[in-house]
């Protein structure tokens, strides 16, 4: 058994893309460490006791390396004899610490650029020319000192990568990490492989012991519920639980009114198989009073979020339950701007939603460092049921955030049918394997139509299909029209408070996948 890997140190300054390097490592076979970016060259030293470190990435983050408490690392890293690549924030931090001329761009680059590769060598080594890259930046650096050499520019970035003519210290201005980086995945490798001399000692199956055993030093002797929405994520989590606590488990499901049709039913179904305490709780119209009212999707997230654990709370003082355990992911949290560095975009009701004060001892995430697919895999390697690994993403709050503007038993009952239809008619037309999600929004706009020879005025329900692989960057699919229109077809004849479908065309960035 193999007792230390080797691994990559991620330095973590708060961008959204941060543990997508990390996975990105992992999935060379490589295990990868997120820590924070302050970490000292002793710290690291000390890592070297349960890893076997061969090299530092930083990362990017929506700081300016000019704001006065921008984010900084202890300069001594840079003399460690590790192999270092920075990556956008990382790659202008490194120039200005070595006192390379970095100042804002009078262009900023964001999303897909075209890269001129000047000098093909270590981590750009066997690129072509002329690259297809993703940029996200409004620095940029000009100059570098005499000890350092350009690799790469563009138009508005005469230094777009480069490297340390006598040390492994490289900088890209552009995100390898992200799918739009054509050749980002050989980027990464040439790093990992190639300047750190890595080995491909590590796998996914390591990863069940360690969250396994993580959640049993967690909760101890004591006993614990876990949020189980039916998801992937929370399916996955109460496997892993189960396999750690045993009968010490309860798990909870929340009906609380906004999931899809037909789900409530399908959930309890699959999981009162399972050797598990399974208790349902149904609580649809407390949901629907607290939400009286309340239109801001934050708000939202905040009010479902605290009702769950209200929820949570409840059932735990009947089984005397210390701990919750929630199957959180990474991209919930990088959403909801966790970190000391990392902005906001939304908060999700079991991140950022939590009430301030919570009962439970301490809320266990053990699938907190996973993306989606990882989470796919794991439970692949759990025999979870086929339904619950291939089952489509879908947020804790449920369709209360996919209906803009105040929620009435109307509205969710539009939101259900049309939401339905659209999973239909994706699924029996094959297309459902190669989209990430597909849904309505029920927007807070309506429209005149005609139905029966009579004016009508409906809502506006907006179809959203996307294409992904993790959720941090997504586009919109491409869905054949004769298909778009047979759902604008039946939903308009079929949900008679509707008057117009309209189809999302809009990647992530700049939107979210979710419209709340």
């Amino acid at each position: 058994m193999q007792t230390k890997y080797d691994t990559i140190i991620v330095l973590d300054f708060g961008g959204q893309y941060c543990h997508l390097i990390g996975r990105r490592i992992r999935e060379h076979g490589v295990y990868s460490e997120i820590v924070p970016h302050d970490i000292t060259s002793d710290e690291i030293k000390a890592l070297q006791e349960k890893f076997n470190v061969k090299g530092l990435i930083l990362s990017g983050g929506p700081s300016s390396v000019y704001e006065p408490n921008a984010p900084r690392i202890d300069p001594t890293i840079l003399e460690m004899n590790l192999p270092v690549l920075g990556l956008c924030y990382g790659h202008q931090l490194i120039a200005q610490i070595v006192k390379g001329k970095v100042k804002p761009a009078e262009h900023r680059e964001y999303g897909i650029a075209e890269v001129n590769i000047d000098k093909p060598v270590g981590v750009l080594n066997g690129l072509s020319p002329k690259e297809t890259v993703w940029m996200s930046h409004g620095d940029t650096v000009f100059a570098l000192p005499a000890e350092f050499e350009a690799l790469a520019h563009t138009e508005s970035c005469p230094v777009a990568a480069y490297r340390h003519k006598t040390k492994a210290i490289y900088g890209l201005q552009w995100h390898p990490e992200v799918v739009h980086t054509k050749n980002g995945e050989r980027m990464l490798r040439n790093f990992i492989f190639d300047v750190c001399k890595c080995e491909a000692n590590w796998k996914m199956e390591d990863l069940i012991g360690k969250m396994v055993k993580e959640i049993k030093a967690d909760v101890g002797e004591a006993t614990a519920i876990i949020g189980l929405s039916g998801g992937i994520d929370s399916s996955v989590a109460t496997a892993l639980a189960a396999q750690a606590l045993g009968d010490k488990l309860t798990a909870v499901f929340v009906d609380h009114g906004f999931m899809r049709e037909g789900e409530p039913e399908a959930i309890r179904d699959t999981f009162q198989k399972f050797e598990i305490n399974f208790v349902i709780a149904n609580v649809q119209k407390r949901f629907m009073e607290k939400l009286k009212g309340v239109v801001d999707p934050e708000k939202k997230r905040k009010v479902i979020g605290e009702e769950f654990i209200r929820v949570f709370e409840e059932i735990a003082e009947k089984s005397d339950a210390q701990y919750l355990i929630q199957g959180t992911i990474y991209p919930d949290r990088i959403e909801s701007g966790f970190r000391k560095n990392s902005d906001v975009i939304k908060s999700h009701h079991n991140v950022a939603g939590l009430p301030s004060k919570i009962k439970f001892k301490k809320i266990v995430e053990p699938l907190r460092d996973l993306y989606k697919d990882e989470v796919r895999k794991v439970a692949k390697m759990l025999d979870l049921p086929k339904e619950i690994v291939n089952r489509q993403p879908f947020p804790g709050p449920g369709l209360a955030v996919r209906i803009i503007g105040e929620l009435t038993e109307e509205r969710v009952q539009v939101a259900k049918k049309t939401d339905a239809i659209v999973r239909e008619e994706i699924e029996k037309n094959g297309l459902a394997e190669n989209l990430w999600q597909y849904f309505t929004v029920l927007t807070d706009t309506k429209a005149t139509g005609v139905k029966g020879d009579s004016r009508a005025y409906g809502y506006v329900v907006a179809v959203r299909a996307a294409e992904s692989r993790e959720a941090m960057t997504a586009n919109f699919a491409q869905i054949p029209y004769p298909i778009l229109e047979k759902i604008s077809t039946r939903i308009t004849n079929e949900v008679p408070e509707v008057t117009r479908v309209v189809y999302d065309i809009t990647h992530k960035p700049p939107a979210t996948i979710e419209w709340e």
